[in-house]
């Protein structure tokens, strides 16, 4: 075990309402891993709880530690875990299903009933300077990928979770609602599967421009362009916006036998176009979080096919997690990152294993 016992921790007390706190450094159980963070992403809906103190049914009623996308070095082990593992650079992947229930024993253990997810409350996540997980869900990082790609390789999972969702392979078509943080990373995935027309719909131009730099073959304005009737009929649509009517544009703009994938948040009820849909046998689904991707996202970026690390615009200690959370308003600003231990000299996106 760590001789370290205490730890400093951004905690979420109500809505904008955020303290640095000491507490223990969490015991190691049987089975987990007890992780050092080194760089932890600013997620959409990190900020959501930060302002709104809620998502759907998940509502924050307690203080609540946000933070879910992480990267770190083990520093010390439970009992069943290989002790040579301490001192490993990682990327842990943020949740604890049950491994029991019919969808874990499915291969679904996203969909796990009893999980319980980093930032979701009433668990705790990872702004903070020590987090545990279960020892197999502490990936290991090759010395390639930096600790802030490794902390941005969640929200590269929710892309290949999408990507998978929409069926694509080489040289499918397909066209993406928003450039924000997920909409640059699905782009980024679908090339990576091999998608030879990658068109990213959004309403802010500086967001357009970046989305050529990450993948997009094509950008349009969704106010001068009709995405369903302009353009050629996509072989698939995913939504990384959540507004709904570019859910429902983005339905119509789908080609027969396609999908359309749903990852933005948005309202909990939308209408959408049930005539193109059944007249087309469009398949539409959600995705929800992700299940083995993990080594597929390690792959993409240790070979170069996804860039994580250039996505990082703004860079914070545990002292700045207000202004990370916030960070959002600039229309410059891509992805935050939030470095518990203290932003390393010399530029931290540089801090990989060589």
């Amino acid at each position: 075990m760590t001789s370290i016992d205490r730890q400093r921790v951004s905690v979420l007390l109500g809505t904008e309402d955020l303290a640095v706190e000491d507490r223990p450094v969490p015991a190691v159980d049987p089975g987990d891993v007890l992780v050092r963070v080194a760089a932890v992403g600013v997620c959409g809906s990190d900020v959501h709880y930060y302002r709104h103190g809620r998502i759907g049914d998940f509502v924050v009623e307690e203080p609540l530690v946000l933070g879910h996308e992480l990267s770190g070095t083990i520093e010390a082990v439970g009992d069943g875990v290989d002790p040579a593992r301490v001192g490993e650079r990682v990327a842990v992947e943020p949740q604890r299903p049950c491994h029991r229930c019919a969808q874990c024993l499915a291969g679904r253990y996203n969909l796990c009933p009893h999980m319980r997810f980093y930032a979701t409350p009433p668990i705790d996540g990872a702004f903070a300077e020590f987090v545990t997980i279960e020892s197999e869900f502490a990936h290991t990082l090759p010395d390639a990928v930096s600790f802030e790609a490794g902390a941005l390789l969640e929200p590269l999972s929710v892309g290949i979770a999408a990507v998978r969702k929409a069926g694509i392979v080489p040289g499918s078509s397909v066209l993406i609602a928003g450039a924000g943080p997920i909409g640059i990373i699905c782009a980024q995935a679908a090339r990576a599967f091999g998608a030879s027309h990658i068109v990213v719909s959004d309403l802010v131009p500086e967001r357009r421009e970046r989305a050529l730099s990450f993948g997009a073959t094509e950008t349009v304005d969704p106010t001068v362009v009709s995405v369903a009737s302009d353009l050629p009929p996509f072989d698939a649509f995913i939504d990384a916006s959540g507004a709904p009517r570019a859910v429902a544009d983005g339905i119509r703009a789908v080609g027969p036998a396609g999908a359309a994938v749903l990852v933005g948040l948005g309202n909990s009820e939308m209408t959408l176009p049930v005539e193109h849909i059944q007249n087309l046998e469009v398949t539409v689904t959600g995705i929800f979080r992700y299940t083995g991707t993990w080594s597929v996202a390690i792959e993409l970026v240790a070979s170069g096919q996804v860039d994580l690390d250039s996505l990082v615009t703004g860079r914070f200690g545990l002292d700045e997690v207000r202004d990370a959370l916030e960070s959002d308003t600039d229309p410059e600003s891509l992805k935050s990152v939030v470095y518990p231990g203290g932003i390393p000299a010399g530029g931290a996106h540089l801090q990989s294993g060589t």
